[in-house]
């Protein structure tokens, strides 16, 4: 199933629940009520989400001279996609995601947990799925900082063995 027609399902689903609560708490008038903030939600998720989640988690942009934004940048010239803004969050958590309503207005955050945590070939593996995301449009009009390519390093040690 297409993601845009994945994400209006979703957001119809939400509406209609939405709406039969506005219709059993207020009837008529709670119907009304209803159908206004779910346009209201539906218009601001799509357009204000990117920025939502951003703040949510404290984000900070950085700049083109920031390690993240340049591999961001080879990432993006290589998919052929716009530049994405460029986002650190302060947290030790290791977390990355994308979000934006389309790839012209899109944006990549990443933790400072694992720009640490991560070499920089893994970290542009993980960058690499977010350009991935944004190509297929699987983060239009919704928040992604819900752990969007949340990443464990695996920890590769040998059992120990007893003769």
């Amino acid at each position: 199933m297409n993601n845009t027609l994945k994400t209006a399902l979703l957001l119809g689903t939400l509406s209609g629940l939405l709406l039969v609560a506005g219709q059993a708490i207020g009837g008529q008038q709670g119907l009304v009520v209803a159908f206004g903030f779910a346009a209201v939600m539906n218009v601001a998720s799509y357009w204000f989400s990117d920025r939502i989640v951003l703040r949510m988690y404290r984000a900070r942009e950085v700049g083109p001279e920031h390690a993240l934004a340049r591999l961001v940048q080879r990432l993006a010239q290589r998919a052929r996609l716009p530049m994405p803004k460029v986002y650190v969050i302060p947290t030790d958590a290791p977390n990355a995601f994308a979000t934006g309503r389309d790839p012209e207005h899109a944006a990549v955050a990443a933790t400072e947990g694992i720009m640490r945590l991560l070499s920089e070939p893994e970290l542009e593996g993980v960058m690499a799925s977010g350009d991935n995301s944004r190509r297929r449009k699987d983060d239009r009009g919704r928040p992604r900082g819900d752990g969007g390519f949340n990443v464990r390093r695996p920890s590769f040690t040998s059992p120990a063995r007893t003769p």
